[in-house]
Parts: C-alpha cells; structure tokens; sequence
C-alpha cells in the first residue's frame, strides 16, 4: 500500500465516522420539541412587587417595561430551590437554564441577576441598581423577564433569581 492510499484511506475512515455522529438531531428545533414549557406559574407578593418595581424604574429611564414569561420564572424558582439545597449563592447551571429557556420560549438573548439575604424587593433592587454589572442587565435590550423569590424555610432568608430574556 501506497502512502498515498494511507492516507486516503484514513480520510474515508474519519469521513465515514464524522457523517455517522453528525446524523444525531441536535437542531434547536428538536430541542425545542423535547422542552416541556411550563404555562402557569403562581407569583407572590415579593415577586409581584419585584416585578412591578424593575418595570417602574426601567420606565423611568426611557426604557421598554418588560413582560412575565412563566417558564421563565419556573427555571428563576428552580434555581432558588438549588441554592437553598446546597447552601449557595452563586449562577451554577446558567447555561442549562438558559438553552432551556432559548428552546421553550425562543429567546435570543438570556441574562440573569440574583441576590440573597435582602428583606424585601425594594431593597434587592437598590442592591441590583448599585452594582454595575447587574443594573446592566436590568438596563439591557430585553423584551421579557421571570422572577422568583423563594424564604429558606429552614433560616427565613430570601433568595432572588430574576432572569431576562429578549425574544424577536
């Protein structure tokens, strides 16, 4: 055999494996399909008053109010619920949250903001609007948001996950 015919022959190879794993669906349409949405969610009077205030201050800059997606606040109440399991404050899983939320709802754009340990809305915003990073976000070209504020049962103390989705 030919070094040439080697070599030719170990393309072949790789294209054959190469066409057989590219078969796999890994489209966003199939994706989407396999995402169970969630329709309802039951929001409190904290993420109400969170909701409305974010709205309020956005409107006061000249900007677009946002709507409530309750899948959105689905996943923001599942990440309370993670870090109160774990004792954490922190944005693990972001990327899971947000493909998820990009196949159920088409967003384009996901960023998230969380807090803990802050009495009341008011108050968590004041901390999100002090800190550049998140009042960035409050402030970024989004069309749509999900809130949850979630008590530890166990010390009382709240936690907030607000995630921020534009969809075209």
């Amino acid at each position: 055999m030919t070094m040439k015919t080697k070599v030719l022959s170990a393309l072949l190879s790789l294209a054959l494996v190469f066409t057989m794993v590219s078969c796999s669906p890994s489209s966003e349409e199939d994706a989407a399909e396999r995402v169970q949405i969630v329709e309802q969610y039951d929001y409190d009077l904290d993420e109400m008053r969170l909701a409305h205030i974010i709205n309020e201050y956005r409107a006061s800059i000249g900007l677009n109010t946002l709507e409530k997606i309750a899948h959105v606040s689905y996943k923001s109440a599942e990440h309370n619920e993670y870090m109160i399991q774990n004792d954490v404050v922190n944005h693990d899983y972001f990327f899971e949250r947000a493909r998820n939320i990009r196949a159920a709802v088409g967003a384009v754009k996901v960023n998230e903001n969380i807090a803990y340990n802050f009495p009341t809305p008011e108050a968590t915003l004041a901390a999100w609007l002090a800190s550049e990073g998140h009042k960035a976000t409050i402030e970024g070209d989004f069309t749509h948001f999900g809130i949850s504020v979630t008590e530890d049962p166990e010390t009382g103390k709240k936690y907030y996950t607000n995630i921020f989705v534009k969809v075209n």
